[in-house]
């Protein structure tokens, strides 16, 4: 067995003259794949222990319960490597295109990068080094993830970058960018959509949110809640938040449409200072209803806050809708 072992991995090495112990590398390809494999006394290769590279483990990923079956069912050694090599092979040919094992210098490179960022903000990190994920903090506490994708030509060509974000991510980069840039100006980004997020954490927390059910940090629109059966729709713009957003009345057309000719008719009262207030719900009402009302800051001072069905002090149903709306989309009604 020794001397088949040896002719046919001769990089495949024994650590004591027990022989219970090899190191080394097996070749597939004309690559070098490291990997040891400690026996026990009786050398059977039942309770062997197979330890590998990072390298071996990614392309075996898949094959784990293959080797584990190997590893118990081979007559010995030899057959066992044997059979290691036959399955790496096949997964080998079985993506040709895929691109080989870069230069040190670019793990270097990259691992230096990292360490000058801060590996507290590195969330993840592929086999192949080829994928990243950074964390980062805005200056409200909120965490997002900023997603790398670097190509095969990094640093010359810019990665990809991926965010939970409502508008483009356009990243400035050239061939000196190093990760703690990259990460900066992700950053610099975040902060300009600070009012954006403070404005629509406000309309999430105090308001009776029907769209979307679960909303990401990319989401512009919310559909509200503003009466029975009667809702509106409203699209945030992420660089002018407090602006007059575009509004989608939904409902029947007998309920929408004297709200709609009351906002077209008063639509020029908008101001873009917006509040919203909580309020209190009726005890016997469930949970969901508790955030249900929003009132814009007033140009006339004697507009009143306005209350949703379901909340202590409320007009009628069939008012509700119709009030609030007026306060929401008119800000105030003009003096008589």
């Amino acid at each position: 067995m020794e001397g088949s072992l040896v002719k046919d991995n001769p990089l495949l090495l024994p650590l004591n003259k027990e022989k219970t112990a090899y190191d080394g590398f097996i070749t597939v390809q004309e690559r070098h794949f490291r990997l040891r494999i400690l026996l026990q006394t009786d050398q059977q290769l039942k309770k062997a222990k197979f330890y590998c590279s990072w390298q071996l483990k990614h392309f075996l990923c898949g094959y784990e319960h293959i080797v584990k079956q190997r590893l118990q069912q081979s007559a010995d050694l030899v057959s066992f490597i044997l059979e290691l090599k036959t399955v790496l092979e096949m997964e080998l040919k079985s993506r040709p295109k895929r691109s080989n094992i870069a230069a040190p210098k670019y793990y270097s490179q990259l691992i230096t990068e990292i360490e000058s960022l801060g590996w507290d903000k590195l969330l993840f990190i592929d086999s192949e080094f080829k994928m990243l994920r950074l964390k980062a903090e805005d200056s409200s506490g909120r965490q997002h993830i900023l997603t790398l994708k670097l190509k095969p030509k990094h640093p010359t060509k810019a990665p990809e970058c991926l965010a939970d974000l409502p508008v483009p991510l356009a990243i400035a980069w050239t061939s000196q960018t190093t990760l703690q840039q990259l990460h900066n100006q992700f950053m610099m980004v975040l902060e300009s959509l600070t009012e954006f997020w403070n404005v629509l954490d406000e309309i999430d927390s105090q308001t009776w949110i029907l769209e979307p059910e679960k909303p990401s940090r990319a989401d512009t629109m919310r559909r509200l809640a503003i009466g029975n059966n009667v809702s509106i729709k409203v699209e945030v713009d992420p660089r002018h938040p407090k602006m007059l957003p575009e509004c989608f009345l939904l409902g029947a057309d007998h309920v929408v449409t004297p709200l709609r000719n009351r906002l077209n008719a008063n639509i020029h009262l908008w101001i873009s200072e917006l509040s919203v207030q909580f309020v209190t719900p009726i005890a016997s009402k469930p949970q969901s209803q508790t955030r249900c009302a929003m009132t814009p800051a007033a140009v006339n001072p004697s507009t009143r806050p306005v209350f949703m069905s379901g909340c202590e002090h409320c007009p009628p149903a069939g008012k509700a809708s119709t009030l609030f709306l007026e306060s929401v989309l008119t800000a105030a009604s003009p003096s008589q």
